[in-house]
């Protein structure tokens, strides 16, 4: 990382005691990481009721519309949780408001484990979607601005990469489980109680472990900066870059912070439909990567499978591998994202996911039923697992990290606070459609559902291809020159 020009020209060589700490990339890995735990609580909290969803609707007797709208209940916290985690993290710290969403982690847990009827489990969701949203806002915030432009993107993807971590650790814990249990989900487990609700209480363990590995971190600091805590700034600083930048380093956010009062909505205002440009960008790339439906495949993947044919065992199995695709192709991004940019992978995954939905779409066309129950043939079962595992990866390799690293440095400085608020909430809102309005989509056809997901992959790519600028090497600071232009 280097000064910019107008803090003076960096030295053509460094002295001995000038060079980069040779700790700075692997302390700004760490710090990065442990603020990512927040995305692993966010997919495995999210993803938990994957296994559980037949059980809830069985034991509570509720309807498709009802089943969606607990599966999706969280959702309304997450945005929530989203909309209010920008304003609280700039009066009250990035550190604090983590400490926030692991309790709320913890109490969601407990009291979705405990739910006696439907109301009780929605609310509880609620309460944890409370804790993803905010945990979704803070993670890629806090690693933007704590990381290098030069690592950001990895960094950044990290975020991404715990999501999915958290994701094949709640599908993996689901079924192993259920395989426990004397009759699935909905079954006894050896330690007591249904095992669907231990399902609910296994994501206490990791919350804690959130929560205590968020008091060791350092706050941010552009925050400190803002607050006028130089000295604090200076000394997490120091541990991230050239001992001879810190001082420009600190002048530079200095500048961009100069104003130094609460963000509000207003100034995220713009000519384009009320709003800046740059934070429409935001908004659409936030609500297309929920619009293409990859979170069907990992809220109700096993029941997806269940209902072409599957057997509960193996519909969570299959539910277990989808996670695995996604782990895998999200490191396939992590390597990629610095190297190529952030444009190119969001067209190559729109394409990919385009291809691999319609695919489905077709496979699903084809489904017929045997002694009352539909399945697919010979041919369209396999070609319905590559397809989906196709589309996972596409998603995972672009749409999945490089949305959640764009969110973190495409808005400067002053509204990235607000402007992140406002994307992320948009992201939820999107989420909770499309999770809520699955069951009654997939009840009347797969092929309605998986149609109208391949027609939001296809806008998705014409988006990025006419309006997503790049953002790839560019310092965090120098993206009011991106709003500026943006604004006009």
């Amino acid at each position: 990382m280097t000064p910019s020009n107008s803090d003076g020209p960096a030295p053509e060589k460094d002295s001995p005691s000038e060079q980069t700490p040779s700790h700075s990339a692997a302390t700004a890995a760490l710090l990065a990481g442990a603020a990512a735990l927040g995305g692993f609580l966010f997919g495995y909290d999210s993803s938990v009721i994957n296994g559980a969803v037949g059980a809830i609707e069985d034991e509570f007797g509720l309807s498709d519309f009802a089943v969606g709208f607990v599966v999706s209940s969280a959702l309304l916290g997450c945005a929530v949780g989203a909309w209010f985690a920008g304003p609280l993290a700039d009066r009250l710290g990035r550190v604090r408001v983590m400490l926030i969403a692991a309790i709320l982690f913890v109490v969601s847990s407990l009291g979705s484990a405990l739910a006696f009827n439907a109301i009780d489990l929605t609310f509880w969701r609620l309460v944890g979607g409370l804790a993803i949203g905010a945990a979704s806002v803070i993670a890629p915030a806090y690693i933007a601005e704590i990381a290098p432009a030069e690592l950001r993107g990895r960094l950044g993807s990290l975020q991404q990469m715990a999501i999915v971590l958290g994701i094949f650790a709640a599908l993996v814990v689901d079924y192993v489980i259920a395989e426990a249990s004397d009759g699935g989900a909905s079954g006894e487990f050896p330690w007591g109680g249904t095992a669907w609700r231990w399902m609910f209480a296994s994501a206490i363990v990791p919350a804690v472990v959130y929560g205590v590995i968020a008091t060791t971190i350092p706050e941010s600091p552009r925050y400190l900066v803002k607050r006028h805590e130089t000295e604090r700034a200076r000394d997490v600083l120091a541990r991230l870059m050239k001992p001879s930048e810190v001082d420009a380093k600190i002048r530079q956010i200095g500048r961009s912070v100069s104003t130094d009062r609460p963000v509000r909505l207003r100034d995220l205002r713009g000519r384009t439909f009320g709003l800046l440009a740059v934070v429409w960008v935001g908004i659409l790339l936030s609500v297309f990567q929920q619009f293409v439906g990859i979170n069907v495949i990992f809220y109700y993947s096993s029941s997806l499978w269940q209902a072409v044919g599957y057997t509960e065992s193996d519909a969570m199995f299959t539910s277990v591998i989808n996670s695995v695709v996604n782990v895998v192709f999200t490191l396939v991004a992590i390597a990629l994202i610095d190297r190529i940019g952030r444009r190119p992978l969001l067209l190559a995954g729109a394409a990919g996911m385009t291809l691999s939905l319609g695919t489905l779409a077709v496979c699903f066309s084809t489904a017929t039923v045997v002694d009352g129950e539909p399945a697919l043939g010979d041919v369209a079962g396999p070609v319905a697992l590559v397809a989906a595992n196709v589309f996972v990866a596409s998603f995972a390799a672009t749409w999945g990290p490089v949305v959640w690293v764009m969110l973190g440095e495409m808005f400067n400085n002053f509204i990235r606070a607000a402007a992140l608020a406002v994307a992320t909430a948009s992201q939820w809102i999107a989420n909770w459609i499309i999770t809520t309005t699955f069951p009654e989509l997939s009840s009347v056809s797969l092929v309605l559902a998986y149609g109208l997901y391949t027609f939001f992959a296809a806008l998705a790519f014409l988006f990025t291809w006419r309006v997503v600028p790049e953002t790839k090497g560019r310092e965090l600071e120098d993206m009011d020159k991106l709003t500026m232009r943006a604004r006009a």
